[in-house]
This record gives C-alpha cells, sequence and structure tokens, in this order.
C-alpha cells in the first residue's frame, strides 16, 4: 500500500457545556449548551457563540485519546466529563463522540509513512 493510500479513522467530538453553578454563567461565561465540535484537527464554534478560553485549556490534552479507537475497559472510553479549572463555577463539559471520519495520512503529514515490512 503507498502513503497516497493508507487511511486512519478518528471519532468527530462535541464538546458541550452541561452544567453551571446557578447565578454564575454570565460571570464565568459558562452557558448550558454551548459547545464546540472537533473533526479531525478542527475545532469549530458556532457562529456567534464563544467558548471560555480557560474551559478550553481543560478539556484541550483530552481531546486527540478521545478521538481515537481504544479498549473498551480503558477509561477514556466511558469518561467524559471534564470540569473548568475554576473551582466556583463548577462548569461541567461532556465530550461526546458524534461519528467516525476516515482520514488519508498523505492529506494531514508530510512525514513518509513508517515501513510496512516488519
Amino acid at each position: 500500500m503507498t502513503g497516497d493510500e493508507r487511511t486512519f479513522r478518528l471519532y468527530d467530538l462535541r464538546v458541550e457545556i452541561v452544567e453551571v453553578a446557578a447565578g454564575l454563567e454570565d460571570v464565568c461565561n459558562h452557558h448550558l449548551g454551548d459547545h464546540f465540535t472537533v473533526s479531525g484537527e478542527n475545532l469549530s464554534i458556532p457562529a456567534g457563540r464563544t467558548f471560555s478560553m480557560y474551559a478550553l485549556a481543560a478539556v484541550l490534552p483530552l481531546l486527540p485519546a478521545k478521538q481515537r479507537v481504544t479498549d473498551a475497559d480503558d477509561w477514556m472510553s466511558s469518561d467524559d466529563l471534564v470540569m473548568c479549572p475554576d473551582p466556583q463555577c463548577r462548569a461541567v463539559m461532556r465530550i461526546t463522540r458524534t461519528g467516525v471520519r476516515t482520514f488519508r495520512r498523505a492529506d494531514v503529514t508530510a512525514t513518509p509513512p513508517p515501513d510496512a515490512t516488519p
């Protein structure tokens, strides 16, 4: 198989605010239902909406692992809630796998594929 034919699959993700401490929605800028989506390496926030960079910083390191197929017993397969780093606002984000997308290796990296021979 050539480098142009090699593919891999990643989950598309949705990260959504599912819980916020009462009365702090505007202070912390978290509103129930606020979300962004992840497809490949791209994040998309709905037009006219915002997402806190501090909340994003808390969830960002988990996204590449959540995109990949994991063993059913791996905690990454089942644990889907992440807290905002501000302990006072108590905002909770949920990471949901929403679909699977296939990518061609040659479209996402300039690094030559590893040799397929043992």
